[in-house]
């Protein structure tokens, strides 16, 4: 992507997320029994809905590197990963602080909490397991192989509400069920600046590992010499 478009997205997403907290902050009323935290919400969610998304993403990209062999199968997967990742902890620490005022502590060992906590970390060790390993190929292959076993979590994630009993309040967005007037309508409009920032990250990112793979094969070279 040409860095003029990137730059024009990232205007945009900074606009719209702008205009976004000027009603989320003065225009929202306070949750009936929460209070203002309650906006909070308008980022929890959004971010575990990127999040998601990107580990769909690097899912689809991994699958694709086993099956082709291009290594920008693998360096989208990375870039979509990392960004994920980023958007998870966001998801948690807001968790927390939400958590911290409404239930008293900021962790509990909430089933929706701890499949989340599992999940940030099985794609941190994904991360980590990029940094062992040097031949970009047997790289690739091994963190394709982790991608796709560490998204089994992400629907365990989703459906952790369902499958036991816990703490953590069920949203039910898309019957509307959010008790304050006007927030339903936010989460999406708030959404929509995050993923522009997400896009815009995943792009610059790929931009940077194509430019590293070119100069460690440049490296490579030089040393056969």
């Amino acid at each position: 992507m040409r860095p003029r478009i990137l730059i024009l997205l990232a205007g945009l997403a900074a606009v719209l997320l702008a205009r976004n907290l000027y009603v989320i902050l003065l225009q929202l009323p306070d949750h009936p029994r929460q209070g203002p935290l309650y906006r909070i919400i308008l980022f929890h969610v959004p971010a575990a809905w990127i999040a998601f998304l990107g580990f769909f993403a690097a899912l689809v990209a991994s699958i694709l590197y086993l099956a082709k062999r291009n290594l920008r199968y693998d360096a989208f997967a990375v870039s979509v990963t990392e960004v994920g990742l980023a958007f998870a902890a966001a998801n948690l620490v807001t968790g927390m602080i939400w958590g911290n005022s409404i239930w008293g502590t900021p962790w509990t060992w909430d089933a929706r909490l701890t499949t989340t906590l599992v999940g940030c970390l099985l794609y941190a060790g994904y991360l980590m397991l990029r940094h062992a390993v040097e031949d970009p190929t047997e790289r690739a292959k091994n963190s394709a192989v982790l991608s796709i076993i560490a998204f089994a979590d992400v629907p365990i994630i989703f459906f952790s509400i369902e499958l036991w009993r816990g703490q953590h309040p069920k949203l039910e967005v898309w019957r509307g069920e959010i008790v304050a007037p006007g927030y339903r309508e936010m989460l999406f409009l708030n959404w929509a600046p995050l993923l522009l920032l997400a896009a815009v990250f995943v792009a610059v990112r790929m931009r940077q590992e194509v430019q590293q793979r070119e100069l460690e094969a440049l490296r490579r070279r030089v040393h056969a010499l």
